[in-house]
């Protein structure tokens, strides 16, 4: 890349408004090193990006081989609990390779959607039946890899998952995804670097996959290098009646008094929740993430997102198990969900969702530099179209309305990630083929 690299965006998203004719300078080292509105034209030499550009997008929770369960899982009825057995039934057939050739066209298709950074919910570790690889991180570092490809960032949040329930041992099909005891997932992972694009961090599947007693070893290994931290949070009525059985307490109030909750904690989905659990939540900063489309496709409910925010609980979307891979989705489906469930409109604006869906989805994966389109911040942007079936038609000021309330990820023309084009007029730069990608790494694990 030359010492400056030139942008010229036909409009921008700066925060709070939309604006017509910016022009982003690029440093050397991935940055954005000015911006410069009022620039009618593009200047000499700049590339030319016409649309709407948007901060890059970050998915703040996925599962990439939950991909390969799309359409699969919509034959039939059931519920989270009989989906769960299909989704087993795929993690048991992945190897580091295979888990490698799908991420990688998971990624690129997140790419596709404008996504720059991933938070990837990390918990099949070893080989079926539990015996680690040759390296322990093989199935860890395949994800790495994939998103270098891919030409995304990605927080690695390696994930705790020791029992099958409160005080049952791991069933057979959860053996690969165990370390047998905290300690020994801590020493694990502590192998596990950052580097370029790569962040790692911690998860705590739930409360129901590792013991009370355990908890508070993931969470200081967390806090000790100041690293994300992440849980699924009150997805299902019967995980927080398991939990009150077994502990007396909620899911929320017995991480808290594990030392898990805090400002760089974040709990997916946070459904299911008391008054008191959202006070406690909002009360220590601890972050929700809402995953809209995947908790409608489960039947998991409507979480209290609103309540969530106003007692101090930063938002952030994710694609889950990526029933679609489309983070506007996320963002219009959060607000439209409040719609039905409250039958009144306008709980969140279009840029109070954008924010959720760029700046808060950055910072809750430990990409504080990403995610605004201002001098210093990471140089990861992508651009709208504005001339679809979808979005042609409203003025451009209401251009960050239109994004949220009628494109979809298919109006994604490019994405840019630390200054370098991975996305250029719809077509991934290192991917050429992302369909055929996808096919050929899910007909695969059919065998």
């Amino acid at each position: 890349m030359p010492l400056t690299t030139t942008y010229w965006l036909e409009h921008a998203w700066l925060g709070t408004h939309a604006e017509p004719g910016v022009a982003l300078d690029v440093t050397a080292d991935g940055r954005v090193g000015a911006v410069r509105t009022g620039t009618e034209a593009p200047p000499p030499g700049a590339i030319v990006l016409r649309g709407f550009t948007l901060p890059g997008l970050a998915n703040a929770h996925s599962h990439a081989f939950h991909r390969a369960l799309r359409g699969t899982v919509q034959v039939g009825s059931g519920t989270f609990w009989t989906w769960r057995e299909v989704m087993y039934a795929v993690a048991q057939r992945l190897t580091p390779d295979s888990y490698f050739a799908l991420a990688r066209a998971v990624y690129a298709e997140m790419a596709l959607a404008g996504i720059t950074s991933v938070g990837e919910f990390h918990y099949l570790h070893h080989a079926p039946g539990g015996t680690p690889y040759a390296d322990p991180n093989a199935m860890g570092e395949a994800l790495i890899a994939a998103a270098a490809e891919a030409g995304i960032r990605i927080t690695l949040l390696d994930t705790a998952y020791l029992s099958a329930g409160f005080g049952k041992a791991p069933e057979p099909h959860q053996l690969r995804f165990s370390d047998g005891t905290a300690e020994r997932w801590a020493e694990r992972v502590s192998a596990l670097k950052d580097r370029d694009g790569v962040r790692i961090g911690a998860a705590v599947h739930s409360v129901r996959a590792v013991p009370a007693d355990q908890l508070a070893t993931v969470a200081r290994w967390a806090d000790e290098r100041r690293t994300p931290l992440h849980v699924h949070l009150s997805e299902q009525t019967a995980e927080n009646e398991a939990c009150l059985a077994a502990h007396g307490r909620t899911p929320t109030r017995l991480l808290a008094d594990h030392g898990v909750l805090g400002p760089r904690t974040t709990g997916v989905h946070n459904t299911h929740m008391t008054d008191a659990d959202i006070a406690l939540v909002g009360s220590t900063g601890t972050g929700t993430c809402m995953c809209p489309t995947t908790e409608r496709d489960l039947a998991d409910g409507i979480g209290p997102a609103v309540a969530l925010q106003r007692a101090g609980s930063p938002l952030s979307l994710g694609s889950d198990s990526h029933a679609v891979i489309d983070l506007l989705e996320e963002a219009r489906a959060m607000e439209l969900d409040e719609r039905l469930r409250s039958r009144t409109r306008g709980h969140w604006t279009a840029a109070a969702l954008l924010r959720a869906a760029t700046a808060d989805g950055h910072a809750a994966l430990g990409w504080d530099g990403a995610g605004r389109l201002e001098p210093g911040a990471l140089a990861d942007f992508t651009t709208i179209a504005l001339d679809s079936v979808r979005t042609a038609g409203p003025q451009p000021r209401l251009a960050a309305e239109t994004a949220v309330f009628a494109a979809s990820a298919a109006d994604v023309r490019h994405t840019v990630v630390g200054g370098r084009q991975v996305v250029r007029d719809g077509q991934h730069a290192t991917v050429p083929d992302v369909p055929q990608a996808l096919a050929d790494s899910i007909a695969a694990l059919r065998g």
